[in-house]
């Protein structure tokens, strides 16, 4: 990270770290992260995660080695791993708003706009296209 940097004992680079603003910790007993995008996830179970805060700024450095899996149309993981538990269901691919949206040039009703966002993967024009067609 730092030129010269090497020989130097942690303490030490932690010190230098701080004098440039820079906070470094470990967050301790994390059991799994995990990276979800809209057709999979990439799992990390039992990674060194650290933190890193630089002029207001946090990121998250994980390190570990990772598992892929792909979504089902439901959201739910088609890989479910090594059978530890059940997956949590992904965040809502739409907000409050785009099925709003939807109703409203549509006409159509709260769970038929929902099931149309649902088979959309929460694409708000191709929803309103699916509807309307």
């Amino acid at each position: 990270m730092y030129p010269g940097g090497r020989g130097m004992n942690p303490k030490q680079m932690k010190a230098m770290m701080r004098k440039q603003g820079i906070d470094m910790d470990t967050i301790e007993g994390v059991e799994e992260v995990i990276v979800r995008t809209r057709d999979r996830e990439i799992v990390f179970r039992r990674p060194e995660v650290t933190t890193i805060s630089a002029q207001g700024t946090v990121t998250y450095q994980i390190v570990g080695r990772p598992e892929e899996r792909a979504l089902t149309a439901g959201g739910a993981a088609a890989n479910m791993g090594d059978g530890e538990g059940a997956v949590p269901a992904p965040a809502a691919l739409y907000s409050e708003d785009d099925v709003g949206l939807v109703m409203a040039q549509t006409g159509v009703p709260d769970e038929q706009a929902r099931a149309a966002l649902d088979a959309c993967n929460g694409e708000v024009a191709e929803a309103i296209m699916k509807l309307i067609s």
